[in-house]
């Protein structure tokens, strides 16, 4: 159904995601068809003649304001399962989020992303730590914990393939997770309007395999402290 209008999702709960969009499309979608319809049908029979006569009703009957109350009753039951499955997809994605097997410090700034690597011993502010600007670099099939921050403004971590999107704000470290099953290279974006280079904050998430991420860790934690 949204082939061509979404990124392809490569995340682990990027289809719980989807499925609430579907969910939205189809409601908002079907009371969209019923309602034009019906506009069409009503502006041709009840169009201007003088045989007829428009007539005042107060609605005070239970049979007119059945006319109001029952459509009003059947919107608000497709608005409750609506919440419920969007309540479903929040809980799995920043409710209860699995524990992490990789963890990157994710530090944004105008106009870019700074990625912070633990050292060998798993601390993230040592001097050991390795700092990538716009790369972020992760293993496929396994959950990446990201603590996200910024240095100036509110920034906004969208990765689209992921549907992963993440307000990052000054004073705070905000937990954010994805599981990625296929390599490849994403496309990182910044979708909060944040100053006079918004549009050049971009980045990429680059998912190795696990036995490529090994390699590239290795070679990362030779000399330490690196950052380009």
């Amino acid at each position: 159904m949204f082939g061509g209008l979404l990124p392809e999702n490569v995340s682990s709960f990027g289809g719980d995601i989807d499925s609430v969009f579907r969910l939205i499309l189809y409601v908002v979608g079907f009371f969209f068809i019923v309602a034009e319809i019906l506009l069409v049908y009503f502006a041709v029979h009840y169009r201007r003649s003088r045989s007829r006569h428009a007539v005042y009703s107060r609605g005070e009957k239970a049979r007119e304001a059945a006319w109001v109350l029952v459509p009003a009753a059947i919107v608000l039951m497709f608005d409750l399962g609506i919440d419920a499955a969007g309540h479903r997809a929040w809980a799995l994605v920043k409710q209860n989020p699995p524990r992490g097997e990789v963890e990157v410090l994710v530090t944004a700034k105008q106009f870019n992303w700074n990625f912070t690597y633990p050292d060998k011993s798993g601390k993230l502010d040592s001097s050991n730590s390795v700092t990538l600007e716009n790369e972020l670099h992760v293993p496929a099939g396994k959950v990446v914990r990201i603590v996200l921050t910024s240095e100036d403004v509110i920034h906004s971590f969208w990765v689209p393939n992921f549907r992963l999107k993440q307000d990052v704000v000054p004073g705070r470290k905000i937990v954010a997770w994805f599981k990625v099953a296929r390599p490849g290279t994403y496309e990182i974006a910044c979708s909060e309007l944040c100053g006079f280079g918004h549009y050049s904050m971009r980045g990429e998430v680059i998912v190795h395999t696990e036995a490529e991420y090994a390699r590239w860790r290795a070679e990362k934690s030779v000399g330490g402290g690196a950052t380009r």
